[in-house]
């Protein structure tokens, strides 16, 4: 049976409501364990975005249960030209005009020191392969993550020092 972005939306409202339960609450539900994906992916993307407007239009239509995910390294070139999803397709541009802002807007979370120290992201975005959207895609596409991706747009842009590859989540087709 396929299971869609807009299943867990009363979920994730749910749980992210007040005595709702919270991320262990949503982990907790059988269908979130039946797809097997990593806690870290869910959360980013189900448990915060699954009612997101955007994100519904752009990937409402994928049966979840045919994804799965990978951790990989992607080259910081890769990143550069990327897209997002259609409903969202200048942000990552805003973004990067945006990313000294942007950094240091989470000073508080630690994120700046950690791009100068490590030349990358404290957490992985979530990409996707583009085949798994459209039957003739190709490439990857940026579903969670693209303030940190435009961060990355931004510091390469300005000349920063990046590191050469970045660990990503990926969803593949299984």
């Amino acid at each position: 049976m396929a299971v869609h972005l807009g299943d867990f939306e009363d979920l994730s409202e749910r749980c992210r409501g007040f005595g709702g339960g919270g991320m262990a609450g949503f982990l907790a539900d059988e269908r979130i364990g039946a797809l097997g994906w990593p806690e870290d992916v869910v959360e980013q993307w189900l448990y915060w975005f699954a009612g997101w407007s955007s994100f519904q239009a752009d990937y409402g239509h994928v049966d979840l249960t045919s994804i799965e995910w990978h951790d990989e390294l992607i080259p910081s070139e890769a990143f550069l030209t990327m897209p997002t999803g259609p409903s969202d397709g200048d942000l990552l541009d805003e973004n990067a005009e945006n990313a000294e802002h942007r950094l240091e807007s989470r000073k508080h979370l630690g994120i700046p020191a950690y791009w100068d120290s490590h030349g990358t992201w404290m957490r992985r975005p979530l990409l996707i392969d583009r085949a798994a959207l459209y039957p003739a895609g190709n490439g990857l596409q940026v579903i969670e993550g693209r303030t940190r991706v435009g961060i990355l747009r931004g510091l390469v842009q300005r000349g920063r020092s990046v590191a050469p590859e970045h660990a990503a989540w990926v969803a593949q087709t299984r």
